[in-house]
């Protein structure tokens, strides 16, 4: 129970305490982070009903979306963003520049972009609840969430200390591989027994596109992961499961 209140807090604005969790505990909450996506899909997707259609239940969705995470993953877009344009292609200079808290020109563009496609796509979904577009607001959370322990799976962290090296070097990574695999396969096929189609299917191939392009990206760049770059990969992965289903619904 504990690492999962630890993926809980770290990942949302619940209020629940860390209690001083151990390496091994955050380690092993990477694990529980599709299940606080899931979470998060459930409340915005209920939110979605509660509100309707409209161009201002879809803005209410947004903040909540973003409330909700304390914009914890847009933080590190921002520092992606500004360290990507500003390292002009150097690895040294781009880690440098994601140390900065500051937020540059290109770092507040890349998030004013991402939170305009989430909105349109959010706007989009809204008329197409009752064919099964709410399952999209559960599934983008969730997706973004489970891409994490396949990021630190599959790719070197290249930043020691804060706490994704505490993820990076605690995690387990036999149980990460079960549930990832699971996380796959159950949305691939709930929303088939639901009678709601392909949706599943259309959000994994959004989510693995921009997964598999966000990993070459940070390989080529600065050999592996950061903090940052697993959080930018968070947000760009929930845009593409967004952007995937309503093109395909």
């Amino acid at each position: 129970m504990k690492p999962f209140l630890v993926a809980l807090r770290f990942l949302t604005r619940f209020p629940v305490s860390w209690n001083n969790p151990t390496d091994r505990q955050v380690g092993q909450s990477l694990l529980h982070y599709p299940l606080v996506g899931l979470l998060m899909g459930l409340c915005l997707a209920g939110l979605a009903w509660l509100l309707g259609e409209g161009v201002l239940a879809a803005a209410l969705i947004i903040v909540a979306w973003v409330v909700l995470t304390g914009l914890m993953h847009m933080d590190g877009l921002a520092d992606t963003a500004d360290a990507w344009i500003g390292g002009l292609g150097d690895r040294e200079r781009t880690l440098e520049i994601m140390k900065d808290p500051r937020c540059g020109p290109a770092g507040v563009t890349a998030l004013i972009l991402v939170l305009l496609v989430k909105f349109a796509a959010v706007l989009e979904l809204l008329a197409l609840l009752g064919q099964g577009g709410w399952m999209a607001l559960i599934l983008a959370p969730l997706l973004g969430r489970a891409a994490l322990p396949l990021l630190f799976l599959t790719t070197d962290y290249v930043r020691p200390g804060g706490m994704g090296s505490l993820l990076a070097e605690h995690f387990p990574r036999s149980a990460a591989w079960v549930v990832t695999l699971g996380v796959g396969v159950a949305v691939a096929v709930m929303p088939l027994m639901l009678g709601l189609g392909w949706v599943g299917l259309w959000a994994l191939l959004g989510a693995g596109g921009v997964f598999l392009l966000g990993r070459i990206w940070m390989r080529h760049r600065i050999g592996g992961t950061t903090g940052d770059t697993a959080g930018a990969l968070a947000e760009l992965v929930e845009a593409g499961v967004l952007v995937a289903v309503v093109l395909m619904m």
